[in-house]
């Protein structure tokens, strides 16, 4: 880990163990009544922040080189405060009494591990109780498209969709940077993300002035997205009726064809170890987008599916704590 010389204050406490902990406390808590809200609480902060800034200096009037030059100074700017208050919560965590457990709870608060299980497992139920509506609503908590108008193959290729691109932006991309650069790698993570959800979006009106954000979040995700995918697919060697090999294989196939550069991967993966097709033709605010398929199988998916792919997420998840561990396990046979 690159601590830039916080680890070993008088108070320290081991980060790589915090991160196990705090991967093990927020599956744990997930399903507690106002966890969920609670958590959310740090990432609406930033979320209201960003939006602040976009209403400010994000305006029709300005030329598209002004937008786009003023949207990298907020990326960057934003970048540079995240990473400033993860080093100062990083020193708290390792000179004061009990520090760690600031560190601690916002950690858990930027994972979402057990929170993403929750709610996929609610479209789930209520889709196996012959709920569609009630199932649209709780996938509407998933997605950023409306489900209003999605049919219940639709509905259950998008929660395994965000099953897969869940793994990878919750769980994989903040345990990933927290690992190599401890809280103010995670925290530049996070902060990535709230920018590219409020401004990395394909429209007039945030196409230049959220191109650095979409850009600095696709290059954090570079990485942890392919290692997301490789998990899912050792995953698939234990899950029931996932197929390994098939996820590897549609992985290297089928990742380009995803409209992000990066999530291909887990979702890919997903496919092939389901035996599924995901993405497809999508409508995004009344207009169908011609996306691709990824995966060969059957695009007709139902609420086994999604029970599926629910599985295959855990495990993928203890795959990730996993590599996590054998990091702590290195640590403490070379100190």
């Amino acid at each position: 880990m690159f601590s830039f010389g916080l680890l070993g204050g008088p108070q320290s406490f081991d980060p790589l163990v915090l991160l196990v902990i705090a991967l093990g406390i927020e599956a744990g808590l997930a399903t507690l009544p106002g966890f969920a809200r609670l958590a959310a609480v740090p990432p609406r902060l930033a979320g209201h922040l960003v939006s602040a800034l976009d209403a400010k200096l994000n305006r029709e009037r300005r030329s598209e080189m002004d937008r786009a030059l003023r949207g990298a100074v907020v990326a960057l700017g934003l970048a540079v405060m995240a990473a400033s208050l993860g080093w100062a919560i990083a020193w708290l965590g390792q000179n004061h009494h009990f520090g760690w457990i600031i560190e601690l709870g916002l950690m858990i608060a930027l994972i979402d591990q057990g929170r993403r299980y929750a709610n996929i497992r609610a479209v789930a139920t209520a889709f196996s109780a012959g709920h569609l509506e009630a199932a649209r609503q709780a996938l509407g908590r998933l997605v950023a498209r409306d489900p209003g108008h999605m049919d219940e193959h639709g509905v259950a290729r998008a929660a395994v969709e965000s099953a897969a691109e869940g793994f990878c932006t919750g769980v994989v991309v903040p345990a990933f940077w927290y690992a190599l650069f401890g809280f103010p790698g995670l925290a530049v993570s996070a902060a990535a993300a709230v920018m590219n959800d409020v401004l990395g979006h394909r429209t007039p009106r945030y196409r230049a002035f959220g191109m650095a954000a979409a850009r600095l979040n696709d290059i954090l995700m570079l990485i942890p997205a392919r290692l997301a995918g490789l998990c899912v697919a050792v995953a698939a060697v234990v899950a029931p009726t996932a197929k390994p090999g098939r996820a590897f294989a549609t992985m290297i196939r089928d990742a380009s064809r995803h409209r992000s550069p990066n999530l291909g991967w887990p979702v890919a993966a997903m496919a092939g170890g389901l035996d599924v097709a995901l993405a497809g033709p999508r409508q995004y605010a009344g207009l169908t987008a011609p996306d691709p398929w990824i995966g060969g199988g059957t695009a007709r998916l139902g609420g086994r599916d999604i029970r599926r792919a629910l599985y295959l997420y855990a495990v993928a998840c203890l795959v990730n704590a996993g590599w996590v561990a054998a990091l702590v396990l290195v640590r403490l046979g070379l100190s």
